[in-house]
């Protein structure tokens, strides 16, 4: 998970400081001391360590913090506001052109991602509204066409390639005639990569950015190269100059130093956040979200925007009409485990509610998700209507049906009847109240799907 150890050595630190009513030098000189050892643990530049941490250190002394009523949460948001700053302080968009196509051009070393980051893109702005068209301009790596054709398959939007010209330049000015005749409104350039930074490679973008002139430049990045990701962003800002930075594999990056350093290092902004295997694993990239997440804060805005996406809102109303009547059945759970699925993994999303990261025990298995569907999906329709239905016989059935046991449908029948006794409890005046002081970490750590 992305700033996996970052984030739990600063949550540590921040929840340090909360429980505090005063604060003095030495508690602030020790804080600062874990936050450096922290930030350089994660291969953060060690350069940018030192001003972060003298940044920090000026400001708690300089606002009066120590003498505050709350010095823990003014330290807190210091640190949380300098994260911001260092992540690049406001989000920085894609500048799509008032005449179209808008020419977007993907640069990167061999092996970052590029061309299933190009898909990804291309699927996030079909979503905004646009028409992209994916243009392979890799000549040289083996079966590199193939696979943005095959991504482009997989997203339904179309490539253009010539299997037949070596000249990128030409290649790419191909593609906007195609693009002006098919009514494309973005161009996605998916070039060519080398195992290491060389002049020919440099050369080539360089004779591709003056022959179509594009309106941005997106560098991809492997995070997980870490402060090797940090050198070669510097290098292709110098030698093709870059308007913005894709980070890739930032879901497997558990130390976050990449993202952490680039920004501060090239002076441009990362734009998008690679998050996942799928196609639709991408993400804008919000410096204050991602700020909130590494303290264990949460980024609620994220789960709702991915409900938003996931879920329909005419199936969203029928819900809560039944939830009101307490009419939830096994059909309508199947439905919401479901449309959950298209948001994400389910312990992905509890890392994005804030003040879940306290619980560190609390342990989601997803692959519970698919025996929940098995088993409902080996089930009459009578049976989902009425769960008392089940007697012994019918249980051996169902396991036998959805390749699980007794003990797996005893279990999960229990917990979708304890979903039924809350929601009758919450439809109570003052029912959402009880339940949740009825939730302690103990229930949460024995929670299971």
């Amino acid at each position: 998970m992305a700033f996996e150890g970052l984030s739990s050595r600063l949550q540590e630190i921040t929840r340090k400081l909360k429980g505090k009513a005063r604060i003095t030098d030495s508690d602030l000189k020790e804080m600062l001391r874990e936050v450096k050892l922290a930030l350089l643990e994660a291969d953060v530049n060690y350069k940018i360590v030192k001003e972060f941490i003298a940044s920090i250190q000026e400001k708690a002394m300089g606002q009066d913090v120590l003498k505050s009523l709350t010095p823990g949460q003014q330290v807190i948001k210091i640190v949380k506001d300098e994260l911001v700053e260092l992540l690049g302080g406001t989000e920085s968009k894609v500048v799509f052109s008032p005449n179209p196509p808008t020419i977007i051009m993907m640069v990167g070393l061999q092996g970052s991602g590029k061309t299933t980051t190009s898909g990804k893109l291309a699927n996030l702005f079909r979503k905004q509204g646009k028409n992209p068209l994916l243009v392979a301009c890799d000549v040289y790596r083996p079966a590199a066409i193939k696979q943005l054709q095959v991504v482009g398959a997989q997203l339904n939007i179309p490539v253009y390639a010539n299997e037949q010209s070596k000249d990128v330049a030409h290649i790419a000015k191909q593609a906007i005639n195609v693009a002006m005749s098919k009514l494309n409104d973005v161009i996605i350039l998916d070039t060519a990569g080398r195992l290491q930074i060389d002049e020919e490679l440099m050369q080539e973008l360089q004779n591709i950015k003056q022959s179509v002139k594009p309106d941005e430049i997106l560098l991809v990045v492997d995070s997980m190269t870490g402060q090797e990701a940090v050198n070669v962003a510097e290098t292709f800002n110098e030698k093709v100059g870059i308007d913005g930075i894709v980070l890739t594999k930032l879901d497997g990056d558990t130390r976050g130093g990449a993202a952490l350093s680039v920004k501060k290092v090239t002076g441009r902004p990362i734009k998008f956040a690679a998050t996942g295997e799928k196609l639709s694993d991408i993400e804008i990239f919000y410096p204050d979200r991602m700020a909130s997440r590494i303290l264990g804060m949460g980024d609620i805005l994220a789960v709702i925007e991915k409900a938003e996406e996931a879920f329909d809102l005419e199936e969203a109303e029928k819900l809560e009409k039944k939830m009101k009547k307490n009419d939830l059945d096994l059909d309508d759970y199947l439905a919401q485990i479901r449309q959950m699925k298209k948001m994400g993994s389910f312990s992905s999303l509890l890392k994005l509610i804030p003040g879940m990261n306290q619980f560190k025990d609390l342990k989601v298995d997803d692959k519970e998700f698919g025996k929940i569907e098995a088993i409902i999906c080996s089930m009459t329709k009578k049976e989902k209507r009425n769960t008392k239905l089940l007697n012994a016989s019918r249980r051996i059935r169902i396991a036998k049906g959805s390749g699980t046991t007794v003990q797996d449908i005893n279990k999960f029948i229990k917990s979708f009847e304890m979903t039924q006794k809350m929601m009758k409890q919450m439809k109570n005046k003052g029912g959402m109240k009880k339940l949740m002081n009825g939730i302690d970490e103990n229930a949460l750590k024995n929670f299971k799907i």
